[in-house]
């Protein structure tokens, strides 16, 4: 009987060895599509509060940002689908701290930090004076 339970767990063993393979395998092979992020003359931004929403693969982000007087003052992520990207979201703080969209992206989070930055950029877009 100890034999039937040694080739049992063998065979368990064995089973979780080629599932974390094949996910392994799947995981590397995920094409992450490209986000080209546009940064935004924020001198032809009107005041107000402007929502934005970007979604690429399975990363859906809805942020609100606050400009006045041409200067970012708040920006809140509403909604962030991410699986593990949630720690993307501290690239708000350096976007309102350099006033730019062209800042660094989150290692290790790069589509949800990316996804962010185009939910502000279409945000700031709806903007535009000569809108």
């Amino acid at each position: 009987q100890m034999r039937k339970l040694g080739k049992g767990l063998l065979l368990v063993l064995l089973g979780l060895v080629i599932a974390c393979g094949v996910a392994y395998f799947v995981l590397k092979n995920i094409k992450v599509p490209m986000v080209n992020i546009i940064d935004v003359d924020l001198e032809q931004v009107q005041d107000g509060s402007y929502r934005g929403e970007y979604s690429a693969g399975p990363v859906l982000v809805t942020t609100r940002i606050v400009v006045n007087d041409n200067i970012i003052k708040e920006i809140v992520i509403e909604k962030h689908q991410c699986g593990l990207g949630k720690k993307a979201e501290k690239i708000i703080d350096d976007v309102i701290k350099q006033q730019t969209l062209a800042v660094d992206i989150i290692s290790g989070a790069t589509l949800s930090s990316q996804v962010i930055l185009k939910a502000i950029e279409s945000g700031l877009n709806q903007g535009f004076k000569n809108n």
